[in-house]
């Protein structure tokens, strides 16, 4: 009866160890050698005045998630 859940469970153990044996091999391999143009500002040419991550109100994910459900609605009834 259990059986079946070792073999899910197995494959998650699996799962997680190959996705961790991924991140640490990226992350030794990789050559890390920030120059100063990598470091300058991107393109605009002066530096940002605040962080790039903003605060987004909940009812735009709404509005795109409506979108995407009555868009893909409207994609399967016209055929």
């Amino acid at each position: 009866m259990y059986f079946e859940y070792c073999q899910v469970l197995f494959f998650f153990f699996v799962s997680v160890i190959f996705v961790s044996i991924l991140l640490f091999a990226s992350f030794f391999i990789v050559r890390q050698m920030p120059s100063a143009e990598k470091l300058s500002s991107y393109e605009c040419g002066f530096n940002p005045y605040e962080d790039a991550r903003l605060k987004f109100e909940v009812r735009f994910f709404l509005i795109g998630l409506l979108f995407i459900v009555f868009d893909l609605e409207i994609a399967f009834l016209l055929p």
